[in-house]
């Protein structure tokens, strides 16, 4: 349906009338004139032409103005009525980008792929599922830094993560500057909606801040932080020697949960990382509903483009006009 936002505008309308009542007559400016004592034939050679002019230069503007009128209270369009996406957490997600993370141990649809490749596929598929979320994305390596701040627009996350290559931010790990610069995004979101997930493969061997410091900071800003340890117990290396997997300090990241409020999580392969995906969807649910709203679009350009068409034409008419057996 279509309502008018500011309908006091229309009282505009009443302007040219009160002033045609109220303002004192402009004196006749005069001018050149040529006088012809033949007035009466040419206005009937003429015949309507003449009238027909000068009522458009009358009503040309007149038009224009309750245009102009209609424009300034904002037209506007009112849709059904619609239940936006539910509301849910602040979720910012710090993945480890580091060397390590190069390692071909993860196997997705029956292909070896190496560790971030694996990350990419799960939390794709967890991106989907986070309607009504604010998500943020951190990477981190031997730095760490935000490559998307909080935001509804679940894509653009899931594009600069797919985007994203081993080694970005460095071929070591800085864990805990990953979790202060979380903090530090987190920290102005409303309590009780912040959440951090955060995957790694290592060990901290980089950064300004300890991941216990870190943790702490968390804590004290009621920032849940979930921990996932990422990689296979043993990697294939040349000639079939199995190997060691790259170390990963499970205790530590086991008691950045604890002292958070968060859980840790190990998954060693594939599977195993998306099946924990899915449990944070259900330790993190979307649950809070937003309040039903009527889309508006604006119709306001329509009338003032009108308006200003009306106006041109009118500058486009001519001038001439005849007065008392003169024309000027």
């Amino acid at each position: 349906m279509l309502e008018f936002d500011w309908p006091w505008a229309f009282a505009g309308l009443l302007l040219p009338l009160l002033a045609w009542r109220l303002l004192p007559r402009a004196p006749d400016a005069g001018g050149t004139a040529l006088r012809m004592p033949f007035y009466a034939e040419v206005v009937a050679v003429a015949g309507q032409a003449s009238g027909s002019g000068l009522r458009a230069r009358v009503w040309l503007p007149a038009l224009a103005y309750l245009l102009l009128c209609v424009a300034a209270a904002r037209p506007q369009w009112v849709g059904e009525i619609e239940m936006p996406p539910q509301s849910g957490r602040d979720l910012m997600l710090a993945v480890d980008v580091s060397g390590s993370m190069a390692a071909e141990d993860m196997a997705v649809a029956g292909r070896r792929v190496d560790r971030l490749q694996a990350v990419k596929v799960v939390i794709g598929d967890f991106l989907e599922r986070r309607v009504g979320d604010r998500v943020g994305m951190i990477l981190f390596g031997q730095a760490a830094y935000q490559i998307t701040p909080l935001t509804f627009d679940r894509n653009s996350v899931r594009h600069q993560l797919d985007t994203s290559s081993v080694g970005l931010a460095g071929r070591e790990t800085a864990i805990g500057d990953a979790i202060g610069l979380a903090v530090k995004r987190l920290r102005e979101r409303p309590a009780q909606q912040r959440v951090l997930i955060l995957l790694t493969d290592g060990v901290n061997t980089t950064g300004a801040l300890q991941p216990l410091e870190a943790a702490e900071l968390a804590r004290v800003h009621q920032v849940r932080v979930y921990t996932v340890a990422f990689g296979a117990d043993a990697q294939r290396g040349p000639f079939g020697i199995s190997l060691p997997s790259a170390e990963i300090d499970e205790a530590t990241l086991q008691k950045i949960a604890a002292d958070t409020g968060g859980r840790f999580f190990r998954a060693r392969n594939t599977a195993e990382l998306a099946g924990i995906y899915s449990e944070l969807d259900r330790l993190e649910p979307v649950e809070e509903e937003a309040d039903p709203i009527r889309p508006r679009q604006e119709l306001f350009h329509y009338p003032a483009a009108a308006a200003l068409l009306l106006m041109l034409l009118g500058l486009l008419l001519p001038q001439r006009r005849i007065v008392a057996g003169a024309v000027t």
